[in-house]
Formats: C-alpha cells, sequence, structure tokens
C-alpha cells in the first residue's frame, strides 16, 4: 500500500478522517500534490535528500502541529 492509498483509507474511515495528515514525500510532482490535497491530506512535505535537512524538517513539522496549529477542541 503506497501513501496515496493509506490516505484515502484514513480519511474514509470516521474513526480516523480527523486525524490530521501530513504526507511526507520525495515526489514533487504537481499530480501527486494535487491529489494528496483532493484526498484530505493536510499538508504536504517533499522530503529533503539531505539527511539533517530532513531531521530538520521533522522538527519543523513537529512544533508545527504540537504547539503552533490549533484546532477545536
Amino acid at each position: 500500500m503506497d501513501g496515496q492509498q493509506v490516505l484515502k483509507n484514513i480519511k474514509s474511515n470516521d474513526d480516523l478522517n480527523n486525524i490530521p495528515v501530513v504526507m511526507l514525500t520525495s515526489s514533487n510532482l504537481d499530480k501527486d500534490i494535487i491529489e494528496s490535497y483532493s484526498s484530505g491530506v493536510n499538508a504536504y512535505v517533499v522530503k529533503p535528500i539531505d539527511f539533517a535537512e530532513f531531521q530538520n524538517a521533522v522538527k519543523n513539522l513537529g512544533i508545527f502541529w504540537a504547539l503552533i496549529n490549533r484546532t477545536a477542541k
């Protein structure tokens, strides 16, 4: 199962569909970005090739979802 299939399964499941999903991928293709947002992804991030940059991107994603983003309680 690829990431697009996982996303579609999550968003079609009533128990899971409110969970924010970040697509972390190597694809920078417009068709993949459009398909992801059409399927309900909350953010689309292209993985940096450099490992240190990748670690920094994941850290920043964690900070965003844990501290900056707000949802209704």
